[in-house]
Order: C-alpha cells, then sequence, then structure tokens
C-alpha cells in the first residue's frame, strides 16, 4: 500500500477520534481491507481514492451508520452523537456561511466585471471623460496597465470565470445542505 492510501487511512482514523479504539480499528481495517481487494483489482491509488471518496466524508458516513443501528442508550451511541454532530456542527460553521458569502459575490462580480470593461472601452473609444473611470482596470495608482481594449475582453473573460466560480460555489452549498440533511434524517434520532 502506497503513502497516499496509507495517509487516506490514517485521516479517517482523525476523523474518528471520538469513537472507542476498538471500533475506531475494526473500521480503518474494513476499509484496508476494500483497499486491498481493490488493488488486487489492479486498480490505480487514484480510482481508488476516486471510489472511496473523501476521507472525512467516509468517516461521517460511519458516525452516521453507528448511530442508525444503534438502540437503547449506551455510552458509545452518545459519544457517536456528540462526535457526529460536532463534526458537521463545526464544519457547518465555515462552510455555509463562506459559501453563502462567496456564491453571491462571484456571481455578482462575473456580471459587474463585463460591464465595467464596456463603460471604460466607451470611455476610450467616444472620449466621453467619465469621472474615475481612470481606476477601473488592472493597475495601480489609478493608471491602468493594460490598454481600454485588451481590458475589454479580458473583463469578459474574468467575468464568465468569476460567474462559473460562483455558480460552482452555490452548487456546492446546496449539496452540503443536502448531505448534512440526508445524514441527520438517516441518523432518525
Amino acid at each position: 500500500m502506497n503513502a497516499k492510501l496509507e495517509k487516506y487511512l490514517d485521516t479517517i482514523d482523525k476523523n474518528l477520534k471520538p469513537l472507542p479504539t476498538s471500533e475506531r480499528v475494526d473500521i480503518v481495517k474494513e476499509i484496508k481491507g476494500s483497499i486491498i481487494e481493490m488493488e488486487q483489482e489492479n486498480l490505480s491509488t487514484k480510482q481508488i481514492l476516486d471510489r472511496l471518496g473523501n476521507p472525512k466524508d467516509l468517516a461521517k458516513a460511519y458516525l452516521g451508520d453507528l448511530l442508525a443501528n444503534g438502540t437503547g442508550f449506551s455510552w458509545n451511541r452518545f459519544l457517536t452523537v456528540c462526535a457526529f454532530y460536532s463534526i458537521v456542527g463545526f464544519s457547518g460553521m465555515f462552510v455555509i456561511p463562506c459559501l453563502a458569502i462567496l456564491a453571491p459575490v462571484f456571481i455578482a462580480s462575473g456580471f459587474i466585471t463585463p460591464i465595467l470593461g464596456t463603460i471604460k472601452l466607451a470611455d476610450y473609444l467616444l472620449n466621453l471623460n467619465i469621472p474615475y473611470v481612470d481606476y477601473i482596470g488592472i493597475g495601480a495608482g489609478g493608471h491602468s496597465m493594460v490598454s481600454p481594449i485588451p481590458f475589454f475582453f479580458l473583463s469578459i473573460l474574468f467575468g464568465v470565470i468569476l460567474f462559473y466560480i460562483g455558480k460552482w460555489s452555490w452548487k456546492l452549498l446546496i449539496s452540503y445542505c443536502k448531505r448534512v440533511s440526508k445524514t441527520k434524517k438517516d441518523l432518525s434520532i
């Protein structure tokens, strides 16, 4: 087993720390067995990692399965519930607010950037001398380092890139919320 796969197993083990050692070892052995089987099928390391997915998500799934299968009160179940909600809660404190801010900002920037490039180009071509247009562009100290015509095309390119980054961020946010919601429903707590 190569170093990438070992690192993958270590990450899973770290994300299962709140569980008792014996359960954590069993889970890591199970995943290691799956990895060995995939290696015997001559899958590459990348293919194995793609099949297994993100190690943190896999650890969350194991925590969720342990919660869903248990009945009654036990300290292991209690610790598993605490571990699951602390992982989801902690990641949600950063993931949701960041994506909720980044997505609309990138989408708005994707629309505004070409508009500003068009205004700068129109000011240049029609010699309108619109106030503060000199500050639009790539440069420092109020002087653009790129002339208005290339800047117009760059602004369109960057606008498209920013829009798609915003769209991707929004899809990621929705996907994250759906995954957490589905996991919570699966726990039936």
